[in-house]
């Protein structure tokens, strides 16, 4: 009965297959449909399709209809179909889909479109809408807004087209896509590009491409805009532009500015602003007429505000007027021809005054006047003569052919130039002192010669040399270079370690290491220093010119004195010269006088050189044997004075020994006579403490045990009076607590009783105004037809099965024909 007997509710439908036809019908609700054996439900039940107002969806394959709206069926029975076609369907009552319909989507509500928006809607095949126009498959066009947008099958849905806000001071760039005829009537064809200017929304055709939002310019009195064209044009003042020329809008001709679709914004140019004390040089300037001047100049003189056109550029951007004071020069050129001047013609313009060159004159250098005092000066060169001079002691502006020049020194004389070198300080490292800066090469080159110091200078022009004594300022000539001194340092002695350019007349010294060889062949090194200086008359030119004759004299003397010791050593024995050695070498270096004395003083007649006195700082020994022998000499003379020493340090230790043993004896006899007195005076007392001791403790523990048993009788007591108060608050606490927990469970008890009558009260009386209510609202007919329903129903179903009478009883139940009708045709509801 489940699988043959369907109920069909109102608004369902079915599809059963008849199998001995091969033919689906369709079955719709409400009805209780019964199954035959050669059918068979392939659908269903199924809702039928609800569409509500303004409301629209697609059936595929949807039956074909006569024009009284009759669905067709063939010579079989079978509906007719319109397959591979669609069909949109609006609101209307509910239907079935025949078999063979498909939902092609869903029900959708119709689309609504705002203003400023519109539907690109493409034809998919030839048909005539409702105003007759016939229309083409491929054709496009707009469903403009505000409206409700009806679909068709025929017609395709290719794009949501929203309007575009043209704001002030902005354009819309569009395209067209294909040839046709705009909004306006102008026919446009295909590519060509153009702007629309209006303000507000703006809702480009179907065949308008956007391109882009052109945002305008705005211009100021300090700011204008370059053009350039990309094709032949009139602009929008009516100018025709040529491709690729340029120009410059400002705000003369339009405060804001939309370029055109074939103009090409190269930048934005800001203005010139020249001050009264400003000026600038154009090149290749624009005249009024707009033609440009190649390879010409302009100067342009403030106080003005002007714009560069294209093609024109400031030489050397804006430049302040030259103000010469007394003591400024400037050294102009000419270009051109120019008043009395020839091009390349060379002049100084001097303060004080105000000068702003013209285009005709070239500024080369300026110049200010060179303050000289009488130490100073500088290296002027003659550029017609070549000449170099220098000028000291004055006030100097360079004449217009004159430059200074750069005297270039050695590397090394440069160092000993920039250097602070001090005279006394210790010169045997050979390195310079630290360079205090870079030499200005255009000023005179100074030297200030120490005191007691000498400096030979060479003009190389002149080939002759002078020497300068300090303290003296030495003023080099553009031909004259110093004699660089290149010393002997160290110990022992090495050639070119001290580099100067001074000559230090003395006294000084200059120490060095000398190894000799005694006669038995004991080989010695010897610290030597030696005292010098140089005896020069200054009034004497060849006794000055000698000083320097001698490039290292500090090597040649010392080679010459080392040479005199060790031949004078080499005669003597060591021993001889371990104790004579300050006689037997200044009898080298001075040699005797004819009374046979050691004379004070060597000279060096080649250079004036006085070697005044030798110290002898340090004798060594070369050879390790001869340093073995004197170590162990040396050792055993201390040993010796070591160990009398010794000695005599030990003879006094034992006697301060001797005396303090007797002096401890002593002290220790007294210190025991004392403890024998003090230990009789401690027995008596311990005698007298023990008698103490013994009668107090007896006295003080019978005292204590008297105090003791008294304390223990009052504690009782005391005790025996707390616990009965205690007994008392406890008994009465609990007596209290009893009284007070009753009392609350009394009047708990009686309020939840008071809360339960109160709640049967109230819901007796809701559930008679319920009651009340019911049957108020139903009415006293409804509830006689409720109550005759079911017998009613039950003898219709008995007549609807045409059973007249039916019986079945065993003559004990009483019989009831509605529950026998029920239990026949089953409880409602069921199928």
């Amino acid at each position: 009965m489940g699988d043959s007997v369907i109920r069909v509710p109102p608004y369902f439908f079915l599809h059963v297959l008849d199998n001995n036809k091969n033919i689906t019908r369709l079955e719709v609700g409400p009805q209780t449909f019964v199954r035959q054996e050669h059918e068979k439900v392939v659908l269903g039940p199924e809702r039928m399709v609800t569409i509500p107002p303004r409301h629209y969806c697609v059936i595929v394959n949807p039956v074909l209809r006569a024009k009284d709206g009759k669905v067709l069926v063939d010579s079989y029975g079978q509906v007719c179909l319109a397959h591979s076609d669609n069909e949109i369907r609006f609101a209307q009552d509910p239907f079935p889909l025949y078999p063979g319909e498909k939902l092609g989507s869903k029900v959708t509500p119709l689309q609504v479109l705002p203003p400023n928006k519109a539907l690109r809607l493409r034809a998919l095949r030839d048909f005539t809408d409702e105003a007759g126009k016939e229309i083409r498959a491929g054709d496009e066009w707009l469903f403009h807004g505000p409206g409700t947008y009806t679909p068709r099958v025929d017609v395709e849905e290719v794009d949501t087209v929203n309007a575009i806000i043209i704001k002030p001071n902005e354009a819309l760039k569009l395209r067209a896509r294909q040839t046709f005829v705009a909004r306006s009537g102008e026919t446009r064809r295909a590519g060509e590009v153009w702007l629309v200017n209006e303000e507000g929304a703006y809702l480009p055709d179907v065949f308008e491409e956007t391109v882009s939002i052109v945002k305008a310019y705005v211009l100021t009195e300090k700011t204008g805009l370059h053009v350039r064209s990309t094709r032949t044009f009139k602009d929008v003042f009516g100018k025709e532009r040529k491709a690729g020329s340029e120009w410059l809008v400002t705000i003369k001709d339009a405060e804001t500015y939309i370029p055109g679709v074939y103009e090409e914004v190269v930048g934005e140019v800001a203005a010139v602003t020249l001050t009264t004390r400003q000026y600038c040089v154009v090149l290749d300037p624009i005249d009024t007429t707009g033609t440009p001047k190649y390879g010409q100049r302009e100067l342009r003189k403030g106080e003005m505000t002007f714009f560069l056109y294209p093609g024109e550029s400031l030489e050397s951007g804006v430049q302040n007027v030259f103000v010469l004071g007394e003591e400024d020069g400037l050294l102009v050129r000419a270009r051109q021809t120019f008043d009395d001047h020839k091009p390349g013609d060379r002049w100084m313009i001097l303060g004080p005054c105000e000068y702003v060159p013209s285009v005709e004159v070239e500024i080369i250098d300026r110049r200010k006047s060179i303050p000289l005092d009488e130490n100073e000066g500088v290296y002027v060169r003659d550029t017609r003569t070549g000449k170099v001079r220098p000028v000291t002691g004055q006030s100097y502006m360079l004449e217009p052919f004159e430059e200074l020049w750069q005297k270039d020194l050695p590397r090394a004389v440069e160092d000993l130039l920039t250097s602070d070198l001090d005279p006394l300080a210790d010169r045997t490292s050979g390195a310079p002192a630290a360079r205090t800066g870079p030499r200005d090469k255009t000023k005179v080159v100074t030297y200030r010669v120490p005191h007691n110091a000498a400096v030979q200078i060479y003009d190389y022009k002149h080939k002759r040399s002078r020497i300068v004594f300090g303290p003296e300022l030495v003023l080099l000539g553009p031909d004259e270079q110093f004699t660089q001194l290149s010393l002997s340092g160290g110990k022992p002695k090495k050639a070119n370690q001290i580099r100067s350019l001074v000559l230090l007349l003395g006294p000084d010294f200059m120490t060095d290491i000398v190894t000799v060889e005694t006669s038995d062949h004991a080989r010695l090194s010897l610290t030597l220093s030696y005292n010098w200086h140089f005896e020069v008359d200054r009034d004497d030119a060849e006794s000055v010119a000698r000083i320097f004759s001698v490039p290292d004299f500090v090597g040649d003397a010392c080679k010459a004195i080392a040479s005199r010791v060790r031949g004078s050593v080499a005669q003597v024995p060591f021993d001889n010269f371990h104790r004579e050695s300050a006689r037997i070498i200044r009898m080298a270096v001075f040699g005797k006088d004819d009374d046979g004395k050691i004379k004070n003083n060597f000279t060096f007649p080649a250079n004036n050189l006085v070697i005044t006195n030798i110290d002898i700082q340090s004798v060594e020994p070369v050879d390790q044997k001869t340093r073995d022998s004197l170590q162990k000499s040396v050792q055993l003379a201390i040993e010796i004075t070591t160990k009398s020493q010794e000695a005599a340090a030990r003879h006094e230790a034992e006697r301060r020994e001797q005396e303090a043993r007797g002096k401890l004896e002593r002290q220790k006899i007294k210190d025991e006579a004392e403890a024998e007195k003090s230990r009789a005076d401690l027995l008596l007392l311990q005698a007298a403490s023990a008698a103490v001791e013994s009668t107090g403790q007896a006295k003080a523990e019978a005292q204590a045990r008297a105090e003791a048993a008294e304390i223990e009788g009052r504690a009782a007591v005391t005790q025996a009076q707390l616990k009965a108060q205690a007994m008392k608050i406890e008994s009465d606490a609990e007596l209290t607590q009893t009284k007070l927990r009753q009392d609350a469970e009394v009047d708990h008890r009686s309020k939840i009783d008071t809360l339960e009558i109160s709640k049967a009260d109230k819901l007796a009386e809701i559930e008679s105004r319920k009651f009340k209510n019911i049957v108020d609202s139903i009415g006293a007919s409804t509830i006689k037809d409720i109550a005759q329903a079911g017998p009613e129903m039950q003898a219709k179903l008995l007549g609807g099965l045409g059973v007249k009478s039916l019986l079945i009883t065993d003559g004990n139940s009483p019989i009831n024909l509605f529950n026998t009708a029920n239990g026949l045709v089953g409880m409602p509801g069921q199928q």
